[in-house]
């Protein structure tokens, strides 16, 4: 298979704003129909970066499957009517659906945390944090490989491939391949279609 990456760096990072102001996303990769305007509407997937910095409601997004794990700070707590999200430890990930009525809680200040969210009738995701060095497989899909905190080193399929702190690989595989972590952290969201 030839590997076609793509490298994802800060200065191409777009700021949004969410869908409900209360705060900017760092859109790290997206994918949009080809058809509409780049709005929530015609959201396929995106994976990005924001601060929590105050608590307050989440954005309503219905029919979208949303993933979200901490990446800096820590005590940060999801409030549903029936249900809480716990994410206090960092790199700890939570899948929630986008139209729950959610309130966020943070025990011991700001946090930064990974989304990756899609239009849940077309795509499944998962999103992981690699902390030990080792092997992972990576199924035909589309997968954003994240440096948060600190530079890194991966390899696909034995090429080797430095990532430095904040910086991405875009990976778009048509069969399975492996992700080694060799050293340093990464998080890797992954987009299947269904």
């Amino acid at each position: 298979m030839t590997l076609t990456i793509t490298r994802l760096d800060p200065e191409g990072y777009r700021r949004l704003p969410w869908k409900n102001g209360g705060g900017t996303l760092i859109d790290i990769a997206d994918a949009y129909r080809a058809d509409a305007p780049r709005d929530w509407d015609s959201l396929l997937w995106k994976f990005g970066r924001t601060a929590i910095v105050a608590p307050g409601p989440f954005s309503h997004l219905p029919g979208i499957t949303r993933m979200q794990m901490v990446v800096k700070g820590e005590g940060l707590i999801l409030e549903a009517a029936d249900a809480e999200f716990d994410e206090r430890r960092a790199f700890t990930p939570v899948r929630f659906a986008g139209e729950l009525a959610i309130v966020t809680r943070l025990e011991t200040g700001p946090v930064d945390v990974v989304n990756l969210m899609a239009n849940a009738a077309a795509f499944a995701i998962d999103l992981v944090a690699l902390t030990q060095p080792g092997t992972r497989g990576l199924a035909a899909g589309s997968h954003v490989i994240y440096a948060p905190a600190g530079d890194s080193f991966i390899e696909i399929d034995g090429a080797a491939f430095p990532l430095r702190d904040d910086h991405a690989l875009r990976f778009d595989p048509t069969s399975s391949a492996q992700l080694s972590l060799i050293s340093g952290l990464v998080v890797v969201g992954s987009i299947f279609a269904v």
